[in-house]
């Protein structure tokens, strides 16, 4: 689906990430992580050709993004969505004006303007609803919502373009650890339900190893790891990370895994026992 082979990326001519080479295969999830600078936001923004190709091959479901026409990136976007950390919503529209905002590349003008759908469009808006957990809210107007909910409500958004790959900027860096875990649970649930391929940047190092089957570490203008989570250890992490701590502050993400799922709804920092993890800054 994208490859990438010796590739130079960069603006005008100056290379910001280079000599990537990097393969991902449908239904992938797979996390990018590094300090902040290091390139992450880069390598995802190229995926859909915002950053110029200097130097290589660069593929994306087998256009050349050396070359693209106009015409080409156009197609090649309408099969990604984008979930970003600020969500990017209408705040004045419902939840699922919102969901439906990612079928406008498939609505006549005439019938998005005047917001009519037909049933079988609001039957898909409403699979999607209920796959990230916010069904019951679809009258209810965004700017009502908390973080997490508003998190989901764009991923519902994306769901609705049928995109072949979703790729997150930072998903969870802006909601509390709770709200964090159930925005990643969607996103498993989305990438096993769908078979869409999922490429997120991460701060959270335990989210990546948590959810993630694959992580790629980005370091230095280049790619310094590629590989699994369990081989992600020690002497790895400090060539990732230029040998500071990877991390910034302390909860233990396993912990609130567990009484997330459990339905606990207390703070994690409310008990002593929880242990001191790092994690991102």
């Amino acid at each position: 689906m994208i490859s990438l082979q010796s590739v130079n990326l960069g603006y005008s001519n100056i290379p910001i990430l280079k000599n990537l080479t990097l393969h991902v295969g449908k239904g992938e999830f797979l996390g990018v992580i590094g300090l902040s600078g290091a390139g992450k936001s880069t390598l995802l923004m190229s995926i859909i050709g915002n950053i110029r190709v200097l130097q290589g091959n660069y593929q994306v479901f087998g256009y050349d993004l050396s070359s693209i026409s106009k015409r080409e990136l156009r197609l090649l976007r309408s099969q990604i969505g984008f979930i970003f950390q600020g969500y990017n919503l209408v705040n004045r529209l419902s939840v699922l004006h919102n969901v439906m905002c990612g079928m406008l590349k498939d609505l006549p003008m005439g019938r998005s303007l005047i917001k009519l759908y037909s049933g079988e469009e609001l039957e898909k808006a409403h699979e999607y609803m209920q796959i990230v957990g916010i069904e019951q809210l679809a009258m209810k107007r965004c700017d009502e919502l908390s973080g997490g909910q508003r998190q989901r409500v764009a991923i519902a958004r994306a769901l609705a373009q049928e995109p072949k790959v979703l790729l997150a900027d930072e998903p969870v860096a802006a909601l509390d650890p709770k709200s964090a875990v159930q925005v990643m649970d969607v996103l498993r649930k989305v990438n096993e339900t769908y078979g869409v391929t999922i490429i997120s940047n991460l701060h959270h190092l335990d989210f990546a190893r948590e959810y993630c089957d694959r992580i790629v570490g980005v370091a230095s203008g280049s790619i310094s790891y590629d590989g699994s989570t369990h081989a992600l250890q020690g002497s790895t992490l400090e060539a990732i990370y230029d040998n500071n701590r990877p991390m910034g502050g302390e909860f233990d993400i396993a912990s609130i895994v567990d009484k997330t799922h459990g339905g606990v709804q207390s703070s994690p920092w409310e008990e002593e026992r929880f242990a001191k993890v790092p994690v991102a800054a």
